[in-house]
């Protein structure tokens, strides 16, 4: 496909820049957005092909900042026509404003993916072939299995950005991903384990025998741990937070609440903070969008700003936040980098891309052995997060009891509860082995979902609220 997208107009590519110009006179800022997005997904399930889809996508998002105003038209449809009716809805924020159009994102000649498409190879056939295997990898295994699903994705979508001052940047980014889910039951009792992985990057890592076996073994493992799983008990006590995934929790609780808008408009636990201790000393939160290949990396934001990395907490002080454009120059600040949206049709905003915690100088065993009594979070499902207040839940999918410094059993139902800026102060050891997580995170505000990445180290917090299910 030709990857030119301003060539998919009906004009040539002088006219388009004399409309975009002409539709942003008067504006602070703004921008054409063109994208052309590919998608494929195959499901296997109980043993046969489930579903499949492919889908292409494309369109252009027209829009015009003023001050807090901002004016924005979409449509599917790549023609002159489609646009001047664009140009029209979105002048109506810049009608008797003046405004002085901000200068152009830094260019950058820095890329963290490669260009190629991962549609179509491995072929379909090799495809399902993939899932299959995995399928009876996983049945031959233990008899205690009872349902199997495992799928593959991905996506390819590319960007262009032209801004009414002649400043163009393009991007083509790559998606792949492996999900194995597994059902195990003994007797009247069921539970569940999964694994996943995913990138900016083409198939073959992922589909490697040795690489699937062993995502198929980690999703049987937590599978069977969980079925052996006592009810978790209820109270205050210290909890371990296992490195990786376990980040969602740093992601939720704490991430949403550093990002420019929550701050702009005063809504964030965190708002007016800059400058001060808002966790625990030898915490440092980064936001990070220039990791190769990694799930939340961006070569450049959805504005065209140059993907950063970008240090939000240094040592428990906060000390900065993840910017688009207008939040940043409402604040005076400078754009970090991290304005996204989900696709043509919706208006970017601040987001975050890679988000973790840099590591401490304790291991994990000596994290683990330093717990008299408590809970060994090792992963996490779905959470509840409240960004104005920051309060937090968060359900545990693989936990333990700690005991005399000793993981002890797998427990079932535990529940995390507290309040983000509150929980990072309660860090009293960090570990000195940050780990991303596999590729998995998708991250919904405002109704847009974008893919992120995130992960920390072990870390020890004392006296958490948790949540049980033990009589």
């Amino acid at each position: 496909m030709n990857t030119d997208l301003l060539t998919l107009f009906d004009a040539d590519e002088a006219a388009l820049r004399r409309l975009v110009a002409e539709s942003l006179s008067g504006a602070d800022d703004g921008e054409l957005f063109i994208e052309h997005a590919q998608a494929e997904s195959l499901m296997f399930d109980n043993g046969r092909l489930k579903g499949g889809s492919f889908n292409t996508d494309q369109g252009f998002g027209l829009r015009a900042v003023a001050g807090e105003a901002v004016g924005y038209a979409h449509a599917g449809e790549l023609s002159v026509s489609a646009l001047k009716r664009a140009s029209d809805a979105v002048g109506a924020v810049t009608r008797g404003y003046s405004g002085n159009y901000s200068a152009a994102p830094q260019p950058t000649n820095r890329k963290f993916y490669s260009d190629e498409n991962p549609i179509g190879a491995p072929s379909f056939e090799e495809k399902v072939k993939l899932l299959t295997e995995i399928d009876g990898y996983l049945r031959s295994k233990d008899e205690k299995v009872r349902q199997v699903t495992a799928s593959v994705a991905a996506s390819w979508q590319v960007v262009d950005i032209l801004r009414a001052d002649g400043h163009r940047v393009r991007d083509i980014r790559p998606m792949t991903r492996l999900n194995i889910s597994v059902v195990v039951g003994d007797g009247d009792r069921q539970e569940s384990g999964s694994y996943g992985i995913g990138g900016r990057t083409g198939f073959s890592e992922f589909i490697a025998t040795d690489n699937w076996q062993a995502g198929a073994d980690e999703a049987l493992r937590q599978g069977l741990v969980n079925l052996e799983a006592i009810d978790a008990p209820a109270g205050t006590m210290d909890v371990v937070l296992g490195s990786g995934w376990p980040g969602v929790m740093l992601h939720e609780a704490v991430g949403h609440g550093l990002e420019g808008d929550f701050n702009r408009k005063k809504t964030s636990a965190f708002a007016g903070l800059l400058g001060e201790m808002v966790a625990a000393k030898g915490v440092t939160v980064v936001d990070d969008g220039t990791i190769d290949a990694r799930r939340g990396s961006i070569s450049i934001d959805d504005e065209g700003t140059p993907s950063g990395y970008n240090v939000l907490i240094e040592d428990g002080r906060l000390v900065g936040y993840m910017q688009d454009r207008q939040n940043a120059r409402l604040m005076g600040m400078a754009a970090t980098g991290n304005g996204r949206r989900q696709g043509y049709a919706h208006v970017p905003m601040p987001r975050m891309t890679n988000t973790y915690m840099l590591g401490g100088d304790k291991t994990p065993e000596e994290i683990i052995a330093s717990v008299k009594k408590g809970i060994y979070a090792v992963s996490f499902g779905g959470g509840q997060v409240d960004i104005t207040s920051g309060k937090f839940v968060f359900g545990c999918t693989e936990a333990y009891l700690i005991e005399d410094g000793k993981i002890g059993p797998a427990i079932k139902g535990a529940m995390l509860i507290g309040n983000g800026p509150d929980a990072m102060k309660r860090v009293s050891m960090i570990g000195n082995d940050t780990k991303l997580d596999t590729g998995i995170g998708n991250c919904g505000k405002a109704g847009q979902w974008v893919p992120v990445g995130v992960g920390q180290p072990h870390l020890r917090m004392d006296q958490v609220t948790v949540g049980g299910t033990k009589a």
